[in-house]
């Protein structure tokens, strides 16, 4: 048996840090070094889903914040997910209240290379609880590359509610592109009695941008 686990865990944890490079400069020997923290203080701003449902942002999908988020969800670097859901939580506070909110599923192949599941791990590190009310209902292919027809196609009917129920939710995404997905997460709770008010994204990328500000 080891005779000191603590100092082999603190080993690995110095390992980790020397070889990690911040993900929005490069830096050696950080995780997220403190310039960069700074860019990932919340922006909150208003965009719309193809239906029009407003989704509230944190972040704008674009330099660090994108980075982050790439490192994250690619890379497998869950110590972000902390930053991150940082900056969710105030518009998780603000736009949530009284409300379940429901992270988009994650794909069973997603899961399987990840893990974990990036909406539902960002909505804990934000500090509220998230509800496991949306489910997977059939496969669909890759959405980068897509326009906003082909996006709606490739997402419909591709959820369904875990259960009935009643209530007020809020949907929540890591990033939202054209909103397909937020969408097809509100027909599938809407079909099992929910009532979806809007949907929250921790980022939303440039090409809805051309929206109003929220408050």
């Amino acid at each position: 048996m080891d005779a000191d686990p603590w100092r082999r865990i603190g080993g690995d944890a110095l390992a980790l840090l020397l070889a990690a490079t911040c993900p929005g400069c490069e830096r050696p020997g950080t995780l997220l070094c403190d310039a960069c923290r700074m860019l990932l203080r919340a922006e909150p701003h208003e965009v719309r889903t193809p239906t029009g449902m407003p989704v509230h942002a944190a972040l704008r999908y674009e330099g660090v914040p994108a980075r982050a988020i790439r490192r994250l969800k690619e890379n497998g670097a869950t110590m972000l997910a902390r930053p991150l859901g940082a900056s969710l939580a105030g518009i998780l506070r603000t736009r949530a209240a009284g409300a379940l909110i429901v992270p988009v599923p994650t794909s069973r192949a997603a899961f399987r290379r990840r893990g974990y599941r990036v909406p539902e791990l960002l909505v804990r590190r934000a500090g509220a609880t998230a509800h496991r009310l949306l489910v997977s209902a059939r496969r669909t292919g890759d959405q980068r590359g897509l326009d906003r027809e082909a996006r709606a196609r490739n997402v419909a009917a591709s959820m369904r509610a875990a259960r009935r129920g009643h209530g007020r939710v809020v949907i929540v995404d890591d990033v939202v592109t054209t909103g397909a997905t937020l969408d097809e997460a509100a027909r599938a709770l809407r079909a099992a009695g929910f009532t979806p008010v809007c949907a929250i994204a921790l980022a939303a990328t440039p090409r809805l941008r051309d929206t109003a500000i929220s408050s």
